[in-house]
């Protein structure tokens, strides 16, 4: 089985990666990413980026430079899973458009042109519209409309729309949709902070480290009431991915550990059980003026998706897959914060910084 992993060098690529390289039914793998872990695109590097061929392609070409390069990548392709999206930011909306619409259009284009026989998209639980007023979980037949004030989550739900009218039209292509939650890992804390909290932010954190008492990482964290956080390492999603590709699964899945993390967990995680009563219109206020003032790399859509109440239902996944997450999500947040604040890279430009 030949399989191409779009935007394979970051986070969730790179796991990917290491998913399907362990994989026997997977025969090659070829990476497509705008920055490719060589410049001339060659595999001699390590582990699992040297296990792909790459074609380097960036998304936000040119039309032809775009067909041609995703022609190069999809021929004799089985499967192509799709997972490259714009880094997170406030502060080139055009790019991220064209990136994330554009450039998820001109992928499901060039599968049904290279006759390849299943799409996975990378997508995310943020497609969904706020969770019940219940507290109840959501599982894969929630609406899909998205949080209509974070730009991310509206255009990964105009993706999914755009992926019902493929399959609508071309019934013999298999098309997937991977829902995760909150994806983690030690080895992309550079990334993570560059793109969430920025030079500024991330400069704040690692002196707030500094201040922190022994056996905690920070000195305290903000308390806000309601927060539900599903967080799961990269490499248990990876291995959904894996599972789905070989399995050719049509449909959607969601991907979350049972149950969740709440403001409480994330203090006696993080700061030794040490937090501030922070007001949810207070930070929104915050986070939309650093960010107005680029201070920070998000937008306040951000903390809207946080608020939104999603709690995965990942049964499906559990049922069809036979998939289940295999780290402790309290490690995975802790691992990720000390990745973060030591910018700890493996691998790629991305994940390198």
């Amino acid at each position: 089985m030949r399989v191409v992993v779009v935007g394979a060098s970051g986070n969730v690529g790179t796991a990917v990666l290491r998913a399907l390289a362990r994989e026997p039914a997977v025969t090659s793998i070829v990476g497509v990413a705008r920055r490719v872990p060589r410049a001339d695109g060659s595999s001699t590097v390590a582990f699992p980026h040297s296990a792909a061929e790459w074609v380097r392609v960036d998304l936000t070409d040119t039309a032809d430079a775009v067909v041609r390069g995703l022609d190069e990548a999809f021929l004799g392709a089985d499967a192509v899973v799709h997972l490259a999206w714009a880094a997170p930011s406030a502060r080139d909306s055009g790019r991220a458009r064209r990136l994330n619409l554009d450039g998820s259009r001109a992928v499901a284009d060039a599968v049904v042109r290279n006759g390849v026989r299943h799409l996975v998209l990378g997508s995310t639980s943020g497609v969904y519209s706020p969770g019940p007023l219940d507290g109840g979980l959501v599982r894969e037949d929630w609406p899909r409309r998205g949080v209509r004030t974070s730009s991310y989550s509206v255009q990964k739900a105009a993706v999914e729309r755009m992926l019902d009218e493929v399959a609508e039209t071309h019934p013999r292509l298999v098309v997937t949709r991977v829902r995760p939650a909150l994806m983690l890992q030690r080895e992309a804390g550079a990334e993570l902070g560059r793109y969430f909290l920025g030079p500024l932010g991330t400069r704040a954190l690692r002196l707030a480290a500094r201040r922190a008492p022994e056996g905690a990482l920070l000195p305290a964290v903000p308390a806000l009431d309601g927060l539900r956080l599903q967080v799961m390492h990269t490499d248990d999603a990876a291995d959904a991915y894996r599972a789905v590709v070989v399995g050719r699964h049509p449909g959607a899945f969601n991907l979350a550990p049972e149950g969740w993390l709440t403001s409480a967990d994330l203090a006696d995680v993080l700061s030794g059980g040490r937090a501030v009563a922070a007001s949810p219109g207070l930070a929104r206020t915050g986070l939309s003026v650093a960010s107005r003032l680029r201070l920070a790399p998000i937008d306040v859509g951000w903390f809207d998706m946080a608020r939104a109440d999603v709690v995965l239902d990942a049964s499906r996944a559990r049922e069809l897959l036979h998939w289940a997450p295999t780290h402790d999500p309290r490690d995975v947040l802790r691992e990720t914060v000390e990745g973060v604040i030591a910018g700890t890279g493996a691998g790629s430009p991305p994940l390198l910084g």
